[in-house]
C-alpha cells in the first residue's frame, strides 16, 4: 500500500511537471512568433526607409540634419532590437524542447547591418577645400571630385549635404545665443525698472519718494520718458551728422535715464501713427543703403555692425521729413492772413516771414548765406481729375512731358515707399530735376528733394517736396547747391464735371549772384520758378490733352491731315520745343561746349556740340547761340508780333522778304496762339522750291514761347500721312517772352521810367517783356570738322541783327 502511494506521489509530481514544462512552452513559443513577427516589419521598415533615404532628393537642404538623425535613430534601434530578440530566443530555445524548425530557423538568422565608409583625413581635407569655395557644387564638379577622391558621386553629394546642414545648425546656434543673451539683458532690465518702480525716487530732492506721492502710472511714465530721451538724442546725434546741422532736441525729461538702456525705439509718429507705421514697414530698394549708410555712421563705430540700425534709421529720417514737409504745405496753402499778405503790384500774395518763422520750425536747417527766399502761391481750376493729376506727378517721365518748359531733366533716384494699398496714398521717393528758366542769364536749378504723396479725405490729395543732402552717385547730384526747395507742392480737390482745384505753393532758397541782374525783379516775385508757372501751364497742357482725346476736330483745324498725322505733327512739334529748350538752357539733356570768343557780345552765350547718330538731327557740328534782351513792349503784343506768318518778312530772313502762308493748322488750347503750324516760305525765283518752316507756339499767364525749324518736304508728307516722325531732322529756334516782373520797368508816355505795380499804372504805363531769342545751326556737315570764327561772327551777327530788326518794327530802338 505504501508502494502504491509513493508510485501515485511520484507520478503525480512527473505530470505537475511536466504540466510546468508544456505551461513554459507555449509562453517561450509565442514569445519567439511575436518577436519575430516584430523583427520582420522592422526589417520591411528599414529597407524602406533606407531607400526613401537614398533615392529621394533633398531640396533645398532642408531636411540634410533630419534624414541623418532618422537614419541613425532607425539603425540603433533596429540593431538593438535585433540583439534583445536574438538574446531572448537562445533562451528560450535552451529552456524548451519542443520548438519547431520554422521558428528556430527564424530566430537563428540575424538582421542584416548597413556598413558605413569612413572617408580619409585626406578626402575630408579635398572636401573641405571645395565646400569654402562652392558650397553648392553641380552634378560636373561631383563627378570630377568623386573621381579624384575615389568617392562615388552619391557619397560626395550626401557629404555636402551634411556640411551644409552642420553649418546651418552651427548658425542657428549661434543666433540662438546671441537671442538668449538679449532675452537675458531685457530681462535684467525689465527687473532694474520693476526695482525703480519699487522704490521711487523725490526727482526734487533725490531721496525715497513718500508712498502715495507718485502713482504707479506716473512712475512707469517717467521711466519710459527717460528712455524716449536718450533714443531721441542717438537719433539727432545721427541726423545732425546726415543733415550737417545740429538738431535740437525738443522733448524735456520727467526723470532720469536709466543706466545701461537697450530698448529700440521706433521714430516715425508725428501725428500721423498708422501712416508712419504703415510706411516704415516697407522695404527700402536693393541699392537703397548703398552711399547713404555709410554716410550715417559715426567714425567710432564699425560700418558693418550697425548697417541695419543706420539705414533703419535714415528711412525714419526720410518719413519725419516728409511728414513735418506735408504739414507745413497743408497749412501754407490753407491759410491766410497774416501768413499770406496781398501785395499792391497785381494783387498777389507774399509771404510774410516773420509769421512764417513764428509758425514753422525749418524742416532742412537755416538760410546759407548769400541765399535769398522766393515763395509763391497760386489757385486755379484744372481739367484733370484729382487721381490722374497724382499718378502724373508722382511719375518722373509723365511729370516731364506734363512740365516741358519748366523741367529739363528729372529722374527718380530711389522709391522708399510705393504707397499703401495699391494707391499713391503715403507713396516716398527720393528725386533729382532740373529746373530752368528760358534764358542763358538764369542758371538751371538742380535740386534733389523727396516727393511725398498723401490722401487726406476722400477726392483730396496733395503732394509736396523738400530738398535733402544726398552724397549718392547715381542722383546727379551737383557738387554745388544753388538752390534749395522748402516744402513746396500742391494741393489737389476734385470739383464737379471732371475738374479739379488746385492750390499751388513754391517756397525756395536760391543764390542770387549766380542771376542777371535783368532777372532779379521776376525771381524775387517767385513768377519764374514760382506758382503762377506751375497752375498756368497745367492749365495749358491739360487743357491740350482735352483737345486731343476729343472726337471733336476744332474749326479752324485744316481738315486734310488725319488723326494718326495730328499725333505725328504734335509730337515732331514736342521734340522741336524740347531741343529749344535744351539748347537755351544748356541742360544735361545734351553735352554742351561753351565758347569764350572775344568778338562776341557779353550777353550772348555760344555753345558748340556734335551731333552724331542721331536721325533726328543732321549730323555735323551744331552750333547754339542765345541771348536775352529788354523790350518796352508788352508781353502779349511781342507774341503777336512774332507768332504772325504774315509779319513775318520783318525779322526773319527765312522769309525771303515776302509774307508766308499757313499750310497746316492743330490748334492746342482755346486761345489762337496754342498751336502747331506747318508754314510756306515764298520763292525767290522760279527755279527755287520752296521752304517749309515747322511752328509751335503757346501762350499762358506765366509767358510765351515762339519755336520754329525748316523741315523738308517730303518728310513733312510722310508725318502728316501719319509716319514715323523720329526720322525728321531739324534744328530749332525760337523766342521765349515773360513779363519783365510784378511792378513795371517800361517808360511812360512821357519818356519817364514807371515803378508803379501792374495794377495801378492806368492808361499812360507800357509794360515791359523780357525776350530770348536762340538759335542752332549745323555749321559743318562734318563731326570730325573744326569751328571756325567766322561762323561764331555769324551766329552772332544774326542774332543782334534779328533783335535790332524786331526793336525796329515795334518802334522800340531807344
Amino acid at each position: 500500500m505504501q508502494k502504491i502511494c509513493n508510485s501515485v506521489s511520484c507520478q503525480c509530481k512527473k505530470n505537475k511537471k511536466g504540466v510546468k514544462q508544456a505551461q513554459r512552452g507555449k509562453k517561450v513559443r509565442k514569445k519567439i512568433n511575436f518577436f519575430t513577427a516584430n523583427l520582420s516589419v522592422l526589417k520591411s521598415k528599414e529597407k524602406e526607409s533606407t531607400n526613401l533615404f537614398l533615392v529621394q532628393p533633398n531640396i533645398d537642404n532642408q531636411g540634410d540634419h533630419g534624414s541623418r538623425i532618422m537614419r541613425e535613430s532607425l539603425e540603433g534601434s533596429v540593431g538593438r532590437r535585433s540583439r534583445e530578440e536574438e538574446h531572448e530566443s537562445r533562451s528560450g530555445s535552451d529552456n524548451m524542447d519542443g520548438a519547431s524548425g520554422d521558428d528556430q530557423d527564424a530566430a537563428d538568422k540575424p538582421p542584416r547591418k548597413k556598413r558605413y565608409h569612413r572617408h580619409t583625413p585626406q578626402q575630408i581635407q579635398e572636401l573641405e577645400a571645395l565646400f569654402k569655395e562652392c558650397p553648392h557644387p553641380d552634378e560636373k564638379q561631383r563627378l570630377e571630385l568623386s573621381k579624384r577622391l575615389c568617392l562615388e558621386t552619391r557619397q560626395v553629394k550626401f557629404w555636402f549635404q551634411n556640411r551644409r546642414t552642420q553649418m546651418k545648425t552651427q548658425l542657428e546656434r549661434h543666433e540662438n545665443s546671441l537671442l538668449r543673451q538679449e532675452n537675458d539683458k531685457l530681462r535684467a532690465e525689465n527687473m532694474s525698472i520693476r526695482d525703480a518702480m519699487r522704490n521711487p525716487i523725490c526727482t526734487n530732492c533725490g531721496g525715497p519718494a513718500i508712498i502715495g506721492d507718485i502713482s504707479l502710472e506716473e512712475q512707469h511714465l517717467r521711466i519710459e520718458n527717460a528712455r524716449l530721451k536718450d533714443e531721441l538724442d542717438r537719433v539727432c546725434a545721427l541726423a545732425g551728422k546726415f543733415l550737417g546741422r545740429p538738431i535740437s532736441t525738443l522733448a524735456t525729461s520727467i526723470a532720469p535715464p536709466l543706466p545701461n538702456s537697450s530698448l529700440e525705439l521706433g521714430v516715425g509718429s508725428n501725428g500721423f501713427g498708422a501712416l508712419s507705421t504703415v510706411a516704415t514697414t516697407l522695404p527700402l530698394g536693393p541699392d537703397f543703403g548703398g552711399g547713404m549708410s555709410n554716410a550715417l555712421v559715426p567714425p567710432s563705430r564699425p560700418t558693418t555692425a550697425v548697417t541695419g540700425l543706420d539705414r533703419s534709421v535714415e528711412r525714419s529720417m526720410f518719413l519725419e521729413l516728409a511728414l513735418a514737409a506735408m504739414n507745413e504745405l497743408v497749412k501754407m496753402a490753407q491759410t491766410d492772413e497774416p501768413l499770406w499778405i496781398r501785395s499792391l503790384e497785381g494783387g498777389r500774395e507774399i509771404l510774410n516771414q516773420d509769421e512764417y518763422l513764428r509758425t514753422f520750425t525749418p524742416c532742412i536747417g537755416m538760410k546759407s548765406n548769400g541765399f535769398v527766399t522766393e515763395a509763391s502761391r497760386e489757385s486755379g481750376m484744372v481739367i484733370i481729375n484729382s487721381l490722374a493729376l497724382v499718378e502724373t506727378l508722382m511719375d518722373s517721365n509723365r511729370w516731364s512731358e506734363m512740365f516741358p518748359c519748366m523741367i529739363a531733366r528729372t529722374s527718380t533716384t530711389d522709391v522708399i515707399s510705393g504707397g499703401v494699398g495699391g494707391t499713391r496714398n503715403g507713396a516716398l521717393q527720393l528725386m533729382h530735376a532740373e529746373l530752368q528758366v528760358l534764358s542763358p542769364l538764369v542758371p538751371v536749378r538742380e535740386v534733389n528733394f523727396l516727393r511725398f504723396c498723401k490722401q487726406h479725405v476722400e477726392g483730396v490729395w496733395a503732394v509736396v517736396d523738400v530738398s535733402v543732402d544726398t552724397n549718392r552717385e547715381t542722383s546727379g547730384a551737383p557738387s554745388f547747391v544753388n538752390c534749395r526747395r522748402l516744402p513746396s507742392g500742391c494741393v489737389v480737390q476734385d470739383m464737379p464735371n471732371g475738374y479739379s482745384k488746385v492750390t499751388w505753393v513754391e517756397h525756395a532758397e536760391y543764390e542770387e549772384s549766380q542771376v542777371h541782374q535783368l532777372y532779379h525783379p521776376l525771381l524775387r516775385s517767385g513768377m519764374a520758378f514760382g506758382a503762377q508757372r506751375w497752375v498756368a501751364t497745367l492749365q495749358r497742357q491739360c487743357e491740350c490733352l482735352a483737345i486731343l482725346m476729343s472726337s471733336s476736330v476744332p474749326t479752324r483745324d485744316h481738315t486734310g491731315i488725319t488723326a494718326s498725322g495730328r499725333r505725328s505733327m504734335l509730337k515732331l512739334a514736342q521734340r522741336m520745343t524740347d531741343n529749344f529748350c535744351a539748347g537755351v538752357c544748356a541742360s544735361t539733356v545734351h553735352k554742351w561746349n561753351k565758347l569764350n570768343v572775344g568778338n562776341v557780345d557779353e550777353d550772348v552765350r555760344v555753345m558748340t556740340r556734335k551731333s552724331v547718330d542721331d536721325p533726328g538731327e543732321p549730323p555735323g557740328i551744331v552750333l547754339s547761340a542765345a541771348t536775352s534782351v529788354w523790350l518796352p513792349v508788352s508781353p502779349q503784343r511781342l507774341f503777336d508780333f512774332l507768332r504772325d506768318e504774315r509779319l513775318r518778312s520783318e525779322w526773319d530772313i527765312l522769309s525771303n522778304g515776302g509774307p508766308m502762308q499757313e499750310m497746316a493748322h492743330i490748334a492746342k488750347g482755346q486761345d489762337h496762339g496754342n498751336c502747331v503750324s506747318l508754314l510756306r516760305a515764298s520763292a525767290m525765283n522760279a527755279n527755287q522750291s520752296s521752304m517749309l518752316i515747322l511752328q509751335e507756339t503757346c501762350i499762358d499767364a506765366a509767358g510765351s514761347l515762339v519755336v520754329y525749324a525748316p523741315v523738308d518736304i517730303p518728310a513733312m508728307h510722310v508725318v502728316m500721312n501719319g509716319g514715323d516722325s523720329a526720322y525728321v531732322a531739324l534744328l530749332p529756334s525760337g523766342f521765349a517772352i515773360v513779363p519783365d516782373g510784378p511792378g513795371s520797368r517800361g517808360p511812360t508816355s512821357n519818356g519817364q521810367v514807371n515803378g508803379n505795380g501792374s495794377g495801378g499804372g492806368g492808361a499812360e504805363r507800357v509794360g515791359g517783356s523780357l525776350l530770348t531769342v536762340a538759335f542752332q545751326i549745323l555749321v559743318n556737315s562734318l563731326p570730325t570738322a573744326k569751328l571756325t570764327v567766322e561762323s561764331v561772327e555769324t551766329v552772332n551777327n544774326l542774332i543782334s541783327c534779328t533783335v535790332q530788326k524786331i526793336k525796329a518794327a515795334l518802334q522800340c530802338e531807344s
